[in-house]
């Protein structure tokens, strides 16, 4: 195939814990192609590939529309920035925790393939459950609108684009994405680096802006920047998980360890480099804000970037919305080309259907999971406002996080002959699970409503799908997909990956 292929990965791993990591064996098996590497840019090594997947699907429109939600919690400036570096600090602990996971048990499908190896497969399908069917696609959904609202709003001065268009953009957004990460691996990945340097070139200039506005002397914001703050357990909680949302992303990469090439190697140093590049981008982005803007002009911005913009780029403001769209896409690409493999583990696992599983003979893609992905997430475009859908669902990532870290800790005990080629110390992921305990309970304590309730709920009624479909193997599913399965193998030329040697 000119490049390496994925080995196959099934269920060989309880015996074998003494080998290097939980991985299979099966060398001449049809799987996904490994070639997501450091060097991706089509024009060059200027960027690493793992570092454009982690930083072009972390910063996306939230640090250019609204960081007013941490300051809103804290009330000034000090503490405001205090967070956003912790915050920072936080999602590289994490991420520290999923890299030990990452090059232990080299799978792709993010937190699934850890949560089965530690837990068993119940919370690993609550997981894939979840995540696919709530949390993802409509995150997905919602970043392909905000995108939808600044393209058009160009083309509607002095009033709100009309709905229908909004919707319509962000509908094409999603097919055009699902098209290309179908298409092609390379392909995906040469969009998302694009897309990750241009939203560089926005963030440089808003830094670069802001420190020469600081060298001129604008520092009036800054001064007693920590009066008036309202710190408390419950304020400090709210705003360090609205920070976290704005990182959330930071674990992208092992959702793609099957794809990525030398993953002992490139998944850490991708981390470590790209995770602290977003910090200090977050926290000098903030700080140029405040240079220009007070606490309560923040608060009272609709776009605080654009509001930055008007003030201190005009007449070249537009700059700021053009970027802001680049930003857009470039998380939604990230987040497509990341969750479509959740999908097809999921149905490689059989706990979705099967079909989903499938590969693309011609492109080496799971089509059929990338497909299905987009599919549920335009459904989610069709509703009004799903903000608040996912500020209620948000809480639950914490939930799969905070299980997840607990799972490296348990299998420091239960797994102790795998060989960890990065082997953190165990403070670590102590600190990330109990931190993540306290994001899960912050909001309810602080601002309990039945929404968190049903959130529960709907999390728990996957046992009942679980009982029915994978413990109990009804099978009726499957023999229903059997025909569109069929049109799919000849429509998208796929194949069981187990079906087609190389």
């Amino acid at each position: 195939m000119g490049e390496e292929s994925l080995k196959k990965r099934r269920g060989e791993d309880k015996g074998r814990e003494d080998r290097q990591s939980i991985q299979s064996h099966e060398p001449q098996k049809m799987n996904l192609q490994k070639q997501a590497n450091l060097f991706l840019f089509p024009f060059g090594p200027l960027w690493e590939g793992g570092i454009c997947m982690i930083v072009g699907t972390i910063i996306g429109s939230g640090i250019f529309v609204s960081p007013k939600s941490v300051l809103a919690n804290v009330e000034a400036v000090g503490p405001c920035l205090v967070v956003w570096a912790a915050c920072g600090v936080l999602a590289t602990l994490g991420a520290l925790c999923f890299a030990e996971l990452g090059t232990m048990i080299t799978k792709s499908g993010g937190e699934y393939p850890y949560l089965m190896e530690a837990f068993g497969p119940i919370p690993a399908f609550l997981f894939s459950w979840t995540s696919l069917l709530v949390t993802k696609p409509s995150s997905f959904a919602i970043i392909c609108l905000s995108f939808a609202e600044y393209a058009s709003a160009p083309f509607y001065p002095g009033c709100d684009p009309p709905q229908a268009v909004i919707k319509c953009l962000a509908a094409a957004a999603i097919v055009v994405i699902t098209i290309v990460n179908s298409l092609s691996v390379k392909l995906g990945s040469y969009l998302q680096n694009f897309l990750t340097a241009a939203k560089m070139i926005i963030v440089t200039i808003i830094i670069v802006s802001g420190i020469v506005l600081l060298a001129q002397g604008k520092t009036d914001n800054f001064k007693d920047s920590f009066k008036g703050s309202k710190i408390s357990v419950s304020s400090i909680s709210l705003a360090f998980y609205n920070g976290l949302w704005a990182y959330d992303g930071w674990n992208q990469l092992n959702y793609i360890t099957e794809e990525l090439k030398n993953p002992y190697r490139n998944l850490p140093l991708s981390i470590i480099i790209g995770i602290p590049l977003v910090t200090v981008c977050y926290v000098l982005i903030n700080i140029s804000y405040f240079t220009v803007m007070t606490s309560t002009e923040l608060l009272q911005s609709q776009a605080v970037a654009v509001t930055f913009g008007d003030r201190v780029l005009y007449p070249a403001s537009w700059i700021v919305p053009l970027f802001v769209v680049f930003s857009t896409l470039g998380s939604a690409n990230g987040t497509c080309f990341t969750a479509g493999r959740l999908v097809y583990v999921a149905g490689r696992e059989g706990h979705m259907l099967k079909v989903l599983s499938y590969i693309s003979v011609k492109h080496l893609t799971p089509a059929p999971a990338i497909i299905f992905y987009g599919a549920i997430a335009i459904i989610y475009i069709i509703p009004g406002d799903i903000d608040t859908l996912i500020n209620y669902f948000s809480f639950a990532v914490w939930i799969f996080y905070g299980l997840t870290v607990l799972a490296l800790i348990v299998m420091r005990f239960t797994r102790k002959n795998l060989r960890r080629p990065i082997k953190i110390p165990i403070i670590i992921p102590v600190i990330v699970t109990l931190v993540s305990v306290v994001l899960v309970l912050a909001p309810i304590i602080s601002a309990p409503e039945l929404a968190y309730l049903y959130c529960i709920l709907f999390i728990l009624s996957g046992l009942i799908v679980y009982a029915l479909f994978v413990h109990l193997k009804f099978d009726w599913p499957q023999k229903i997909s059997n025909p569109i399965t069929m049109h799919l193998q000849m429509l998208l030329e796929v194949v069981p990956e187990e079906e087609v040697t190389e």
